[in-house]
């Protein structure tokens, strides 16, 4: 897949498929879970009767991820290679150049995202938003077996954002996100490669004035493998894209202050 050179973001942007909804799923030894959940995913897309592709990214994987996905491909289904280093950041980052909907939805490979909750996201993008926001933390969502110490750490880094982005967005680290297509080209270029792309996306969507929709939704903690989650790289990492993030919006603001004194002084000028 090629990166997205500046020249030809227009082009990228243009080159979506109306009304297809891509999902970029990164998979880094998933053997245990990443059928199971592609095909949850293509039976309530197909009974829902939504168009749409699975982009697998296979991460490096060492296990039998890459022979299951060459199994599993068809017109619907494909899959792509990440090169190493491997990292979540890097394979989702690979997956957003390569994807050919007209929106795309992050989803993890673990069975960790309710598919049927992506629907309900996908009718949301239908109506206007730009992007989706998914919230664990609704009285209408389910967690399930949500580990204590990330569960901590999570609403404090949740509740640090909410403060500096004045947001009463609660879950801004929750990867299930879903985007237009015209979104995922404006917040380029991307910083981050780690866990914080996650972060990374949502606030520069918010800071840039794109409109979201914030949905609950489910979350069942992994059946299989290890989560690859680490505290320490991952706190940061996630701190210079929330405060980079928030430096942009700041400036944006007064940019926008400072435009507007100056329409102001000509008008005065224009009425003496």
């Amino acid at each position: 897949a090629m990166p997205i050179t500046v020249q030809s973001l227009a082009e990228w942007q243009a080159s979506g498929v109306d009304n297809l909804l891509s999902i970029v799923i990164p998979a880094h030894n998933e053997e245990g879970q990443i059928e199971e959940t592609i095909q949850s995913l293509s039976s309530i897309l197909e009974s829902e009767s939504i168009d749409y592709e699975i982009l697998v990214i296979n991460d490096n994987s060492t296990d039998q991820t890459k022979t299951i996905l060459q199994r599993l491909s068809s017109d619907r289904v494909r899959h792509i290679d990440n090169e190493p280093p491997n990292g979540f950041g890097y394979a989702v980052r690979l997956g957003l150049t390569a994807f050919r909907g007209d929106c795309v939805a992050i989803v993890m490979a673990d069975g960790s995202d309710d598919p049927a909750d992506l629907v309900r996201f996908y009718r949301a993008f239908r109506e206007g938003a730009d992007c989706v926001f998914g919230t664990r933390f609704s009285k209408s969502s389910a967690i399930v077996d949500y580990p204590l110490v990330k569960r901590i750490l999570n609403r404090l880094g949740n509740q640090l954002i909410r403060i500096l982005f004045v947001t009463r967005y609660n879950d801004t680290t929750n990867a299930f996100k879903l985007y237009g297509r015209h979104v995922i080209a404006g917040l380029q270029p991307l910083l981050a490669y780690g866990f914080n792309l996650t972060v990374e996306l949502p606030l520069k969507a918010m800071v840039r004035g794109y409109s979201f929709k914030i949905l609950p939704n489910n979350w069942y903690n992994r059946k299989e493998g290890v989560s690859k989650f680490k505290v320490d790289e991952v706190s940061s990492g996630y701190l210079f894209i929330i405060f980079y993030c928030w430096l942009e919006g700041r400036l944006a603001r007064h940019d926008q202050i400072d435009r507007g004194q100056h329409q102001e002084t000509h008008l005065q000028v224009w009425h003496r």
